[in-house]
């Protein structure tokens, strides 16, 4: 075990290397190195493109198949924003408010921090230890085809909601407009949404360890977590996520770039799709069915609110 964790921490040191070498390459070399690096000044959001592509679409996808298992891409979900985040302010071409870009990298740094802890605190501290359950259900729907249609499922699909959330970070590196009353709008969201999801996580990780504690005992589960804020929203982790990403683009939208709200809005799209899997696959649980319904019909989805009086179902008579 030791040594399977040990592997794939090399894998995951090892495998954004190529475009870190690349860019810190090109940076040193300056724009006026040859036609290669002066495309690269003159184009970073397309660059940022390409190296997504060939370093996390193709690379990621081999090392997926090789292992079986596209563990990677979970990880890097939480690495990659700074990643860009750094890119975009090195970049040649960057251009920014100092006080914005310094309040965008500090909240960037923290939201990945928490994120990352979270996803390794999940994952018992095993990296690779086990890789999405949508993942394993495609796996399963697609069969022999899964080796080819996982580079789109998996890999191409996150460049557009990565690349794309990501926007508002371009944004914030090419103008130097002013400080101002919608940038602290925009920090404040952000904040909020670090924070809500921090609290819901660590409670959904506190319940489940609960669980686990409860089971090896050999004593009944609690099939609902219905505490602290799930007691008033039903996937508060959700509702803070979408609060950062709206949140950074917010300071996009100051700059009078109101289009990049593409990429939250497909995001949030998405993450709405999402929590209809995650409520059909409850549902499937035969000892929380009933309570999760129950729960579904008193409590509001992602919004907190007060939750409804719902009579509890009547036992049938025997």
């Amino acid at each position: 075990m030791a040594g399977g964790n040990l592997k794939n921490l090399v894998i995951a040191f090892l495998i954004p290397l190529p475009s870190i070498l690349f860019y810190i390459s090109f940076v040193r070399t300056g724009a006026d190195a040859g036609p290669i690096s002066s495309w690269c000044a003159a184009h970073p959001l397309l660059l940022a493109n390409v190296l997504f592509f060939l370093n996390v679409n193709v690379l990621f996808w081999l090392v997926g198949l090789i292992l079986s298992n596209h563990w990677l891409i979970d990880l890097y979900w939480t690495v990659i924003p700074v990643m860009l985040l750094h890119y975009y302010r090195g970049h040649p071409a960057s251009e920014a408010n100092t006080v914005r870009s310094a309040v965008a990298v500090a909240l960037t740094w923290v939201w990945s921090v928490r994120l990352t802890h979270n996803y390794l605190r999940r994952e018992g501290w095993e990296l690779g230890k086990r890789e999405d359950w949508r993942f394993n259900e495609m796996r399963s729907q697609y069969g022999k085809t899964w080796w080819w249609m996982s580079f789109f499922a998996v890999y191409l699909s996150q460049q557009v909601f990565l690349i794309g959330i990501c926007l508002p970070m371009h944004a914030i590196h090419s103008s130097n407009q002013p400080w101002g009353i919608w940038d602290l709008v925009a920090a404040a969201t952000c904040i909020a949404g670090i924070v809500i999801a921090h609290f819901a996580d660590t409670q959904l990780h506190k319940f489940v360890s609960w669980n686990q504690k409860l089971k090896k005992l050999g004593e009944p589960t609690i099939p609902t977590l219905e505490d602290g804020l799930w007691r008033y929203s039903r996937h508060p982790n959700y509702l803070g996520e979408q609060l950062w990403w709206w949140g950074l683009y917010l300071f996009a939208w100051n700059l009078g770039q109101g289009w990049m709200f593409v990429g939250p809005l497909v995001n949030s799209l998405c993450l709405g799709y999402v929590t209809l899997l995650v409520e059909r696959r409850m549902l499937k649980q035969e000892h929380r069915a009933q309570a999760y319904r129950m729960y579904q019909k008193r409590t509001s989805v992602w919004i907190p609110w007060f939750r409804k009086a719902v009579p509890e179902p009547k036992e049938k008579e025997t």
